[in-house]
């Protein structure tokens, strides 16, 4: 008898975990599907954009150089400032070439004075001859000395002309109207006629240039049509992004191509022009510009976090099916649009992309789908609706119970 009670114990003793996991394996078996965020896509064109590297340039430069010789009297403008075109910049000092200016004036007043001598000459001479008096020998030479002698005049004039030229250089003046840069030499300084180094520089920073460059491999696909008949009717707008990150309100236009590759780098530079009212846009500065490449008919826009990569590196994303059940897709990723992937293959109209909560889900699986605006408004509802279901504080209960009894006393 002894021996079965022992019997018996141990055979409890073995069956009690069984008894206890059954409601527990019951309770598992009832847990719905677990919930995962889902965004419905449908087919729709998308246009297409390519980001490119660029720098800013001035839509006109000038280089302020003397022309002559001398020590810089006085600068005449602000560094930084804005100049027209003919503004006096700086000042040489004039004293050797107000000299040369009088000698050559001079040099004008002799000559004339030798023309009116050889004029009258002449004319002398002419009247004797008609009367037969010299000879014709001594005619020509009359008429030679004249002729020479106003050449000579014209010789005077034109070194006169020369010799102002160089005095009005003397006032080094703004070939250009823009925005004049720093001051490279200051008044006192010797300068010489056509030296290396500028005085300074002025650039017309409105509008302003953008040259980008672009690989010579999508050149030839756009140049062969295989893109251009797409974006004919796109707008050829082209928006700037800044070195901040921020977006440049004007938009640019392309309005030329160089047609030549870089055989070091082998890329194209496109040159895109913007208007620059305010300014915002300095040469030399980095920014990014979105050039409208083509247009994806019955395209997909796939948010970014719902599309991972398989081992062999293919883009992939989770479908849910009609009847909740997890499937995995193979995309064909065009290109990246703000936050979304560009998909031309792999899904179809009404697919419900897993975007959030991926690590409940796997192919096979089944899930409960939740759009992502419903999920959004269900985590919102709670927090709106909680000072309704708050419950009133509790009133202040006072020191003595007036409904307990009394303890009789000691």
């Amino acid at each position: 008898m002894t021996h079965f009670l022992s019997v018996a114990r141990r055979v409890a003793l073995l069956i009690a975990p069984l008894v206890l996991a059954v409601p527990a394996l019951a309770q598992q078996g009832d847990r719905p599907p677990p919930a995962v965020t889902v965004v419905t896509v449908e087919a729709q064109d998308v246009d297409l954009t390519t980001t490119l590297p660029g720098r800013v340039v001035a839509s006109a430069e000038a280089e302020v150089r003397p022309q002559v010789a001398g020590i810089i009297t006085e600068r005449l403008f602000h560094e930084g400032g804005r100049v027209e075109e003919g503004d006096i910049l700086y000042k040489i000092d004039p004293a050797s070439y107000d000299a040369a200016v009088a000698q050559a004036k001079a040099a004008v007043a002799q000559a004339q004075a030798q023309v009116k001598a050889s004029r009258r000459e002449a004319e002398r001479l002419e009247t004797l001859s008609q009367r037969n008096v010299i000879s014709e020998q001594a005619l020509d030479s009359a008429i030679a000395d004249r002729d020479g002698a106003i050449a000579s005049l014209q010789a005077a004039q034109a070194q006169l002309q020369s010799a102002e030229i160089e005095k009005d250089r003397t006032m080094i003046r703004a070939r250009l109207s823009g925005e004049i840069g720093r001051s490279m030499v200051s008044p006192g300084a010797l300068v010489t006629a056509s030296q290396q180094s500028p005085l300074a520089t002025v650039r017309n920073i409105d509008p302003v240039y953008v040259d980008v460059t672009q690989s010579a491999a999508e050149m030839l696909d756009f140049r062969r049509g295989n893109r251009g008949d797409q974006t004919k009717s796109q707008s050829q707008e082209v928006k700037l992004t800044l070195a901040d990150g921020t977006v440049f309100k004007q938009s640019g236009h392309l309005t030329a191509a160089e047609p030549v590759v870089n055989p070091l780098t082998g890329v194209v530079v496109l040159r895109i022009t913007f208007d620059n009212p305010d300014q915002l846009l300095l040469p030399g500065m980095y920014v990014q510009a979105e050039m409208p490449s083509g247009q994806a008919e019955g395209a997909f826009l796939v948010p970014q976090e719902g599309v991972s990569r398989n081992r062999r590196g293919q883009p992939t994303a989770l479908v849910v099916g009609q009847d909740g059940t997890v499937e995995q897709r193979v995309l064909t990723v065009q290109q990246d649009l703000d936050r979304y992937w560009v998909v031309t293959d792999g899904l179809k109209g009404g697919d419900r992309i897993i975007v959030d909560g991926l690590q409940k889900a796997s192919p096979g699986a089944v899930v409960t789908p939740q759009e992502r605006e419903s999920a959004e408004a269900a985590t919102a509802a709670p927090d709106m609706a909680a000072p309704e279901q708050a419950a009133p504080e509790p009133e202040a209960e006072p020191e003595g119970d007036p409904a307990a009894p009394e303890k009789p006393a000691e």
